[in-house]
């Protein structure tokens, strides 16, 4: 399954927000990527045809096992690659930034090059 980056980035911004705070709404995912309303209702609603996450009847929404695995397969690659900028220089916030635009690209053989020669 390609649920593409505007999925994977969901998922992983709901695994992060999960990991603070038990009870994660759609109005918390909106405000956490600054997103409209409407657009995380559209995205949850695409997600949950997927099966990647549930919602239960008080609006809680939580990943399901597959939705989980790709959820922290991309929040590693983000952990990985950031912390690898951050080691060679590169601030804080930008090593971040850029994190975020590779993890979703980075093929696997890449990434776990990366993650071996960094010791992760």
């Amino acid at each position: 399954m390609n649920i593409g980056e505007s999925g994977e980035m969901y998922l992983e911004t709901l695994l992060i927000l999960s990991k603070e705070n038990e009870n994660v709404r759609s109005n918390d995912l909106a405000v956490k990527m600054g997103f409209s309303r409407p657009s995380v209702c559209r995205a949850v609603k695409l997600l949950r045809q997927d099966q990647l996450i549930s919602v239960d009847g008080s609006g809680f929404l939580t990943l399901t096992n597959s939705g989980r695995e790709i959820a922290e397969k991309i929040y590693e690659r983000h952990n990985v690659i950031s912390a690898f900028f951050e080691s060679i220089g590169v601030s804080s916030e930008t090593a971040s930034e850029d994190a975020c635009r590779i993890e979703h690209v980075i093929s696997d053989e890449s990434f776990d090059k990366l993650k071996k020669h960094f010791g992760k």
